[in-house]
């Protein structure tokens, strides 16, 4: 088996990468604090083609493999995962549900300027009483006069109210009590959007009520602060409690991250992946929250100030274990897919 990646798998590697560390770096302290979108950032990222990886060129997108997008997403969270989400929510869950399952006129009136960035997209699962059991929706849709009539609300939707979204994509009880998609675009009368909520972590995304790769950063913050950091004369990278901690991290990020790209891997080969991409996802949130917390310990009592960048990846990191499926039910579906559910 070879594990180098392609040629132009490391030039996006690099280019995301020195994108992240120059523009999103810098800046990435004072958008939590003010807890301010993105714009420009969003801006630039849809000039790199970075908002619609893997929606086809006719559609506007890049085009782009699985791994690819999963390669860009690790690059952004391990500077902030706030930038990072906007990218995930608007790609994976607002925007491909589009082209996955809309007709020709759907994907031609939105694809372009989601996959462009231009627009963006939010996807609405969550309510009050379902989230990871999306069995439990209680919003519901019926047909009228030709027109799409919603009742309900969802809660915990990302990119829903900033001033470029253009829709969101929400899931319903239409007919029959299956449940639908529907294109709900941002303005359509009686669809109210709350105040932006007030969260933990990723501060600097949107996330609305409507009436919807952060351990390698670790490891880098707290890498550089063990050579840096002197006590007793010598750096603390130097003492064997606090190198065991690194190795543990660098060991435990590799296996993760060779999780994640079989997952896309098994994706972009037409391959059952849904087993894999459950163990990544619980693997891989898991090891986040162990590292953050071994990164900010490694920071003493710096990193509970929140001029250190620990702090704010620290407080990012537990939604890992929450959002797209809790580490509870991946465990559901993995022991599903082994036979013992």
């Amino acid at each position: 088996m070879n594990f180098d990646l392609e040629p132009e798998h490391e030039l996006l590697r690099e280019t995301v990468r020195r994108f992240a560390v120059e523009r999103i770096a810098p800046v990435a302290e004072e958008l939590d604090r003010a807890k301010r979108f993105p714009y420009e950032i969003v801006s630039e990222l849809g000039e790199l083609g970075l908002m619609g990886m893997t929606i086809p060129e006719q559609y506007g997108g890049a085009g782009t493999d699985t791994l690819s997008y999963a390669i860009c997403i690790e690059e952004l969270t391990r500077i902030d995962s706030s930038v990072a989400i906007t990218v995930a929510a608007h790609h994976s869950l607002g925007t491909l549900p589009i082209y996955l399952f809309g007709n020709e006129e759907q994907k031609g009136r939105w694809l372009p300027d989601l996959a462009s960035g231009k627009k963006l997209a939010a996807f609405g699962l969550t309510e009050a009483g379902a989230g990871s059991d999306a069995g439990a929706t209680r919003t519901t849709a019926r047909l009228e006069d030709g027109q799409w009539v919603i009742d309900g609300s969802k809660i915990f939707i990302t990119n829903a109210g900033t001033d470029i979204t253009s829709c969101v994509t929400i899931t319903a009880l239409t007919g029959g009590g299956e449940i639908s998609n529907l294109i709900v675009p941002n303005g359509t009368p009686g669809y109210s959007i709350s105040a932006p909520m007030q969260k933990l972590g990723w501060r600097a995304s949107d996330t609305r009520e409507l009436a919807f790769g952060l351990a390698q950063g670790c490891f880098d913050l707290a890498f550089r602060y063990a050579q840096e950091r002197e006590q007793f004369g010598k750096p603390i990278g130097q003492f064997q409690s606090v190198s065991e901690k690194l190795v543990d991290m660098a060991t435990e990020i590799e296996a993760a991250r060779l999780l994640v790209y079989r997952a896309a891997w098994e994706k972009d080969q037409g391959r059952p992946f849904a087993q894999t991409a459950a163990m990544a996802k619980l693997y891989s949130g898991e090891l986040s929250h162990r590292v953050a917390s071994d990164a900010l310990q490694i920071h003493g009592g710096y990193g509970f100030m929140d001029e250190y960048p620990i702090s704010r990846l620290y407080r990012d990191q537990k939604i890992l274990e929450i959002g797209e499926g809790t580490n509870e039910v991946q465990r559901m579906v993995i022991a599903k897919h082994l036979g013992l559910g």
